[in-house]
């Protein structure tokens, strides 16, 4: 396939697979296995940062200070995103945008602006795989794999989020389904603003790396300290582990 037949079945098949798997956790199963899910995503991403992504972009820049520094701006720049409402759409200290509560009311967020927050993660989202494609194929492969796994337990919570705000389950299903589109559109806006700029690849990659690094670190980690039994931090490390050896395997896996 092309490089744009790539990026597009991607962000295609990647939203909504993202959307369904979601919808059958949220809608039917047990909340505990959200957590098992959570600590699987904190691996995949994390190995697809550090085991593909981050090696890539050195690789493809002649200067690998400028990469770190990227990623090191990056952090930043998703940490004040975050505090000014627009990454995570969170504004109280128990976030509801990747933990489900139970919960009669949804603390005056409107399921308006959750589904506003994540069309622009989904885009953002498109604009990294669309970079990590053009950089290489199997570096998008992986890539989409890392995005897909952390998406799932966010559409998790964003069901909850939306059934809180009076949708209901029919209704929440389509906004999230719909939302999940703006992960084609970016993909394809950024095929066709980075094709003829291959230098900015390797630094959007190191963008892609430090979201990846803050969601999995500042978003998901957290979420896991909340159950404290060894039993359960055992479960978490297996799982973690389960997350970067996928990718690695996967890594090894492609030919090159």
């Amino acid at each position: 396939m092309s490089t744009l037949a790539w990026i597009i079945s991607a962000g295609f098949l990647g939203g909504i697979l993202s959307v369904v798997a979601a919808a059958l956790f949220a809608l039917n199963a047990r909340a505990s296995y959200l957590g098992g899910l959570v600590s699987y995503a904190i691996g995949a991403l994390l190995g697809a940062v550090f085991l593909d992504i981050l090696p890539e972009a050195i690789e493809l820049s002649p200067n690998a200070a400028a990469v770190s520094g990227t990623v090191l701006a990056g952090i930043l720049l998703f940490f004040t995103l975050e505090k000014v409402l627009i990454w995570r759409h969170c504004h109280h200290d128990h976030c509801e945008a990747h933990e489900p509560h139970d919960h009669a009311n949804d603390h005056g967020r409107s399921g308006t602006m959750v589904i506003v927050g994540d069309t622009f993660h989904n885009f953002v989202d498109g604009i990294i795989i669309a970079a990590a494609f053009l950089a290489d194929v199997n570096l998008g492969i992986v890539t989409s794999l890392a995005i897909f796994a952390h998406e799932v337990p966010q559409e998790v919570g964003d069901f909850a989020i939306l059934l809180h705000s009076g949708y209901s389950k029919l209704r929440a299903f389509q906004m999230n389904l719909i939302s999940s589109f703006a992960t084609l559109v970016g993909g394809t806006l950024g095929y066709v603003a980075l094709r003829d700029m291959q230098s900015l690849v390797p630094y959007l990659l190191a963008l892609a790396s430090s979201s990846m690094i803050y969601v999995a670190v500042a978003d998901l980690i957290p979420s896991l300290h909340k159950r404290t039994q060894m039993r359960d931090t055992v479960q978490q490390v297996l799982l973690i582990s389960a997350g970067v050896l996928t990718v690695a395997l996967l890594g090894m896996m492609m030919p090159e």
